[in-house]
């Protein structure tokens, strides 16, 4: 006997659902990787031209913060 008896009737469904998701799966990955080498490269292009990420720079004071009034301690 073969493994498709001890799968049932379904055999054929089950097989195919198998080897979608596989697919899907491994389509993913492939996907990531990729994706993931051309944003390191971008980022290597930005870094050579020198351009930094905005959150590097030091915080400005914001207004409220330097509004706050602090009232004499009776």
């Amino acid at each position: 006997m073969g493994s498709a008896a001890f799968l049932g009737p379904h055999a054929v469904f089950i097989v195919a659902s198998y080897a979608v998701t596989t697919i899907v799966v491994a389509a993913l990955v492939l996907w990531v990787w990729v994706d993931g080498r051309r944003q390191a490269r971008l980022l290597a292009d930005l870094e050579a031209r020198g351009v930094r990420r905005r959150s590097a720079e030091a915080p400005a004071a914001t207004p409220a913060a330097s509004a706050v009034v602090k009232e004499p301690a009776a």
